[in-house]
């Protein structure tokens, strides 16, 4: 069955760097786009940063553009997140998302409606 496992969250100082990895399995892993949403206490789940399956194709929220990277590796199913000058903002659970369909566009990535599979999660805390 599909499953996706995130990694690599901790607490660290606000500036710090963090680098969440995604592990995929059960499916046919460079079809479909992956997706990275973050939700903190009371607020509701938001859209961080998609790629496409191929990883040519890259989206962010405002909020992270120019900090955040989304990377995958075909060949290892992962799909990476490295998040630079981290602020307290940042501060949330991190989770990562498979698509439903295969067919990556700006418009869909930030949709959660979109995504059919996520991980469990993995928490993310900058202090000040």
């Amino acid at each position: 069955q599909v499953q996706l496992v995130e990694s690599g969250g901790g607490l660290l100082q606000a500036g710090g760097s963090l680098r969440l990895s995604c592990a995929a399995s059960g499916y046919i892993f460079s079809t479909y786009p992956v997706g990275w949403f973050r939700q903190a206490p009371g607020q509701e789940r938001e859209f961080v940063a998609a790629i496409s399956g191929s990883g040519g194709d890259t989206y962010y929220a405002d909020s992270v553009k120019g900090r955040f990277t989304i990377s995958r590796d075909n060949a290892k199913n992962t799909v990476y997140l490295q998040m630079n000058s981290l602020k307290p903002e940042d501060t949330a659970v991190y989770y990562c998302a498979k698509q439903s369909t295969p067919y990556y566009s700006d418009y869909r990535a930030p949709r959660k409606s979109l995504y059919d599979y996520w991980g469990q999660g993995t928490q993310v805390t900058v202090s000040s």
